[in-house]
């Protein structure tokens, strides 16, 4: 369930409150700083509303332009709660990185670098088979090579991801070798 909480605007959460029976989302009103940040704590899918710009508060829509019409401003809360959802599900967590499918990066608390679809394909594939993966099917499933095709591109791809992760993250274990193939712990 999405939670749209309204942020020191009272009126604001009179109104919707009133045809709130017709939303696909709970609304619900806090006009204490500490009372959010316990509330925020509890919630999972929440946008923030309120008519002033926060620094410290992130999923926050700042309604600038009041009066609003109310249609326009429900429409632009279930847009935005559709961009939250999109966003998350292409967040990844993968030990102590994060992978974003969408920009194609990975991140950790440092740093972060930019992936190659390949790149992402190969690690999404090594991290979902949950065993180690042999050459022969990476180069089937993720470059629909044949197996009579003789190819060091897999070889080639996994020495330079083990590169990147070691260059940028320090981390030299990130594609873990073993005799029947590659995996990532």
């Amino acid at each position: 369930m999405n939670n749209l909480v309204i942020y020191k605007s009272s009126s604001l959460y009179d109104i919707l409150k009133e045809i709130s029976s017709d939303f696909n989302f709970k609304i619900e009103f806090i006009d204490e700083e500490n009372k959010l940040n316990v509330k925020l704590k509890t919630l999972k899918n929440y946008l923030i509303l309120s008519n002033k710009k926060y620094l410290d508060i992130n999923d926050l829509i700042v309604l600038y332009d009041l009066p609003m019409n109310i249609f326009k401003l429900v429409e632009k809360i279930n847009t935005e709660f559709l961009k939250l959802q999109y966003s998350k599900q292409s967040k990844i967590r993968l030990n102590d990185y994060i992978v974003d499918l969408n920009s194609r990066e990975i991140s950790s608390k440092t740093n972060k670098v930019k992936l190659t679809e390949k790149e992402i394909d190969t690690i999404m594939y090594l991290l979902n088979a949950n065993k180690p993966v042999a050459i022969d099917e990476l180069q089937k499933k993720i470059w629909n090579y044949q197996n009579e095709i003789e190819s060091h591109t897999v070889e080639t791809h996994i020495y330079r991801l083990r590169k990147k992760f070691l260059d940028i993250f320090n981390d030299n274990k990130f594609i873990i070798s073993e005799k029947n193939g590659y995996k990532i712990e």
